[in-house]
């Protein structure tokens, strides 16, 4: 019984987008920041496509710049899904490169 309750608890976990945390403290910082801010739109599992947002795994951090700060995109960048949903985000600008590092 206890195993079957630990086999539940690790399935539960795996399929609400938990990840273990990086040995890397920036990556780390970037993983709670993204889990904070961005799973609103985006899926928790960054590979995946959100509900509004689309996967943003190996975002580079011109394209975060150009999002999170401008509300655009980087020149010559062709969009995933040509919208302007999501708004400029000036509060999250000092966690960028913490967020590029875990979504490297």
């Amino acid at each position: 019984m206890r195993s079957r309750l630990g086999l539940v608890l690790l399935a539960a976990a795996l399929a609400g987008g938990c990840s273990q945390p990086s040995s890397d403290p920036l990556a780390e910082r970037g993983r709670q920041v993204y889990l904070a801010q961005c799973t609103q739109c985006h899926n928790a599992d960054p590979a995946q496509d959100g509900a509004v947002g689309p996967a943003v795994k190996g975002a580079s951090r011109e394209l975060l710049e150009a999002r999170i700060l401008r509300g655009s995109y980087p020149p010559g960048y062709k969009p995933k899904r040509p919208t302007n949903v999501m708004p400029p985000q000036p509060a999250v600008a000092p966690e960028i490169p913490a967020l590029a590092a875990y979504l490297k």
